[in-house]
């Protein structure tokens, strides 16, 4: 009896942890909801699809593994849009003077690092080109000697 009541308090304390989903998060999301379904011993609902039956309870609703595909499909769009958002918003970039030359390559690179985590790596020499091509006439000397 203890046991459960453990375990019932720690499935509980996991649900509580799972973070609402919004456009950022769906692999975090997934990957607590599956703990959570794992530790429920229900983690076959969403991998699997529902065995066929002649009853009529199976026509209601949708089935749990058809739910959590088309919330992936809906997320991978998402996240397509925003590795092209990024993407321009990178080359698109120039640098105008305004802040510390140190922090526009951080941006720079910190937009790198979030393509990265979309699985869009861009090489470190490419990222160099582009922070060079990105930059004004009056940095000229800068340009030369790094490709010296």
């Amino acid at each position: 009896m203890l046991v459960s009541v453990a375990s019932a308090a720690n499935v509980s304390a996991q649900v509580n942890n799972i973070p609402m989903l919004n456009g950022t998060n769906f692999k975090v999301w997934k990957e607590a909801i599956e703990i959570v379904l794992g530790c429920m011993d229900l983690d076959l609902a969403p991998r699997i699809e529902r065995p066929t039956s002649t009853s009529e309870a199976s026509n209601e609703g949708e089935n749990a593994k058809k739910f959590i595909d088309e919330i992936k499909q809906y997320f991978a769009k998402n996240e397509k849009a925003k590795t092209s958002n990024l993407l321009a918003k990178l080359i698109s970039m120039k640098y105008k003077g305004k802040s510390n030359i140190r922090e526009y390559i951080m941006e720079m690179s910190n937009l790198a690092s979030k393509l990265k985590a979309l699985k869009l790596e861009l090489g470190e020499d490419l990222l160099v080109h582009l922070v060079l091509i990105s930059l004004p006439a009056h940095f000229g000397q800068f340009k030369v000697s790094y490709n010296t």
